[in-house]
């Protein structure tokens, strides 16, 4: 088998060809880095590639297997990481110049749970600075590329870890979603990605952008390589306060039990004015297809979604103006010189911070000061509140709600980048999950008509509820099938 036909593989496959002995998993690893090599000049998936550490910890797997000691079906697989993971000895700067050259001296949960479960780390992942943006423009090194067509975004703000997916450089990422930057870019990229419920993945060594949005979840090819990681990197964690004690489901035991019986909720205010006429086809099209397979449609009805971006972004910059104060230059990341500290204070955060997290410091700061708290961040909050309680209404009547991920396909780089709302507007389905700190999930659901780009579906279930999210998913992924692989992957 080819290096190229291994690559095209689903986590599943791969492993069982590495449990079969029918490859090594310094072999895998070798053609994943080729592949990086080969293909990341043209789509900037990846800020700091490690290929020293990576065949080490494929020898490792190789080892482990041949004492009879796999450590499952991740052993062996490459995968990569957002760069807003704490990596210990490997450089993360969040995509900011702010923490450029910064060595953490310790590994994030995340990371240890899947080094624990035997993925082999290729290195770290292209995002927008500090996670905030929806086309990874942001980014203070280098925009990233959708690799179904280079001129476009791959969305944000983890739009490396999708792009390096759907490029076939790895089999499986991990993002960080706080308002939509796990679905909208596996939307964009016509990839699986999962965004769990609040406090079912640890945040223990993730970078703060908005602490009580913020959450890590997998992207993969397929439905089952995303429950395969989502399995890896689940479970509580002593080491972040939010983390739950919830025991965790097994998510790949209920895949294949098909969606008849189930009650899906079809939000109304989803289907209005300003979406895509193709990506409402290709929804439409797959809700459709669940009739088909036996579920149940349901019109349930959201009416505080048209404020959940006015409130979003009131909540967010106000948390990340709080979480952002710590990088003045003194401990960590860029210093720059002056002849005072205050100086030194004001000119490094001048030279580190990139535009967007400007702006939204500024405009957090501006929300908790005294005279507006009441007017801007209380009033937020108690939208939020309304936002979870539209949820708490619609699954009195249904199991889960679908819609688009997004309004459009993905967008041309550069398109929107001067025009902060509208670049704002693209989470405008996305951002009420977070709010109502709900699990949600992105699955291809097909291509647009006319561009001929990836279109997400959005499932969004009630807490802890991800098994029947990806159930959900699994049956309309095993009824259309997959997707083409974009020009070249």
């Amino acid at each position: 088998m080819s290096a190229a036909e291994l690559l095209r593989r689903s986590i599943s496959e791969v492993g069982a060809e590495l449990a079969d002995r029918n490859v090594s998993a310094v072999e895998l690893c070798d053609a994943a880095l080729e592949r990086v090599a080969a293909s990341d000049g043209a789509i900037g998936a990846f800020l700091a590639v490690t290929p020293e550490r990576a065949r080490e910890e494929a020898r490792s797997s190789d080892a482990r297997r041949a004492r009879g000691d796999a450590r499952g079906p991740l052993d062996g697989v490459p995968v990569a990481l957002k760069d807003i993971f704490l990596t210990k000895g490997i450089p993360t700067t969040a995509g900011s110049r702010i923490l450029e050259g910064f060595l953490p001296p310790y590994d994030a949960t995340v990371v240890e749970r899947l080094s624990a479960a035997g993925a082999v780390s290729l290195g770290k992942l292209n995002m927008d600075e500090f996670a905030m943006g929806s086309s990874n423009e942001n980014s203070a090194y280098k925009p990233c590329h959708n690799p179904w067509d280079l001129a476009r975004t791959p969305g944000g703000s983890s739009g490396g870890s999708a792009a390096a997916v759907a490029a076939r450089q790895v089999f499986g990422t991990l993002g960080t979603d706080t308002g939509g930057s796990i679905r909208e870019p596996a939307a964009f990229c016509g990839v699986v990605g999962v965004k769990p419920t609040y406090g079912r993945v640890s945040r223990y060594g993730v970078i703060a952008f908005a602490s009580s949005l913020d959450q890590v979840g997998p992207f993969g090819k397929t439905v089952s390589d995303a429950a395969l990681l989502l399995g890896a990197i689940a479970g509580h964690d002593p080491r972040d306060a939010t983390s739950s004690t919830r025991p965790v489901d097994d998510y790949l035991s209920g895949l294949e039990r098909g969606a008849a019986g189930l009650r899906i909720g079809v939000p109304k205010e989803w289907f209005q004015e300003g979406l895509d006429p193709g990506v409402e086809q290709a929804v439409r099209a797959a809700l459709a297809t669940y009739e088909k397979l036996g579920a149940k449609l349901v019109e349930v009805s959201f009416p505080h979604t048209r404020y959940a971006v006015g409130a979003y972004y009131l909540i967010a910059p106000a948390e990340a103006s709080s979480n952002l104060a710590r990088y003045d230059g003194v401990r960590y990341g860029l210093r720059a010189k002056a002849s005072g500290l205050r100086e030194m204070y004001a000119e490094s955060r001048h030279q580190g911070f990139g535009p967007e997290p400007k702006r939204r410091i500024m405009l957090g700061t501006y929300a908790l000061s005294a005279g507006y708290y009441d007017a801007y961040y209380l009033r937020a909050q108690k939208v939020r509140t309304l936002i979870r309680q539209d949820f708490d209404r619609a699954f009195q009547s249904c199991d889960l709600v679908a819609g688009p991920v997004t309004p459009t396909a993905a967008f041309r780089l550069g398109e929107k980048v001067d025009d902060p709302l509208q670049m704002y507007l693209a989470d405008i389905f996305t951002i009420p999950c977070n709010l109502a700190a709900l699990p949600g999930l992105s699955l291809p659901c097909g291509l647009h008509p006319s561009q001929r780009l990836p279109i997400g579906l959005q499932l969004v279930g009630r807490p802890f509820d991800e098994a029947t999210l990806l159930r959900a998913a699994r049956a309309l992924e095993r009824e259309q099938g997959p997707l083409p692989a974009p020009a070249g992957a």
